[in-house]
């Protein structure tokens, strides 16, 4: 009888024990693990720009990044000058302003050697004018305003070339100055002017030669309102720069990748329709 009895309470103890185990919380994983996946730590990055169409295309970038962890700063700069000279002083992470030709002139000048590490889109170039509608009514002794940074005042001089209006001398390039004019039927005056200041000075001059960025800014149309505009195959790409000992950190190369997904190509191709054009 007690063997049974003994039996009985063996069973009912293995039971019960079976029981609470079925009931426990289950552990959590070894190492400090757990069954969700960890949320990527957040990281800030501070990106330069100037507004349109840099500051607007990062902006359109913001949400896909923050799903990677990464918030994007957008500082916006009127004055174009100071944005390499504020990366190169580690007051930004990257910046995203210019053509390859200006940074290359930059870092020739300032013996510095940022680098790019995402092509995004190209500006074409155009020459606007308030007062004439067609440049073959161009006047003998018209005022041309064109930026006076080195590379951009190149750009303008080889638009106006292109467009017929003067002759460079053999061989120049970019960097092409007033100077190197070899003929002039028209007799333009050049005048050099700070290149953000351009559309303002449309009332004063005949012509003015305008970076893309500007005119948009000023609510210009390039593909309506310019009376020339560059071809869609110049090499003035714009990109995404940063200092060489960051070029492979992962946060600025999530940032590259982002400027160059199909979905970017299709913002910049519907927002500026045809203003600017996807480089990727």
């Amino acid at each position: 009888m007690k063997t049974k009895v003994r039996l009985a309470l063996f069973i009912v103890t293995v039971l019960v024990a079976t029981s609470l185990a079925a009931c426990a919380p289950a552990k959590p994983q070894e190492n400090g693990g757990s069954s969700e996946p960890a949320a990527p730590a957040q990281v800030t990055l501070k990106v330069g720009a100037t507004t349109v169409p840099h500051a607007e295309i990062l902006n359109f970038v913001k949400p896909a990044l923050a799903k990677e962890g990464i918030t994007l700063e957008v500082k916006e700069f009127s004055d174009y000058t100071q944005l390499n000279p504020a990366l190169a002083a580690k007051e930004l992470d990257a910046n995203y302003f210019q053509h390859i030709p200006y940074l290359e002139s930059f870092n020739k000048g300032t013996g510095n050697n940022l680098t790019y590490i995402a092509r995004v889109h190209i500006e074409p170039m155009g020459i606007y004018s308030k007062k004439l509608k067609d440049l073959k009514d161009v006047p003998a002794g018209a005022s041309v305003a064109i930026p006076n940074d080195a590379t951009n005042g190149g750009r303008a001089l080889l638009l106006l070339q292109s467009a017929g209006l003067l002759k460079l001398k053999e061989g120049v390039g970019i960097t092409a100055t007033p100077l190197d004019i070899a003929e002039n039927p028209h007799n333009l005056k050049i005048k050099e002017l700070d290149a953000a200041s351009l559309p303002r000075t449309l009332a004063d001059v005949d012509l003015a030669v305008i970076n893309t960025n500007y005119a948009l800014e000023a609510k210009l149309v390039p593909t309506q309102d310019a009376l020339f505009i560059e071809d869609k195959d110049s090499p003035y790409v714009n990109v995404l720069v940063v200092r060489p000992e960051d070029k492979d950190k992962e946060p600025l190369q999530k940032l590259a990748a982002a400027l160059n997904t199909p979905e970017v190509k299709q913002f910049i191709e519907e927002k500026y329709q045809g203003a600017v054009v996807p480089a990727f």
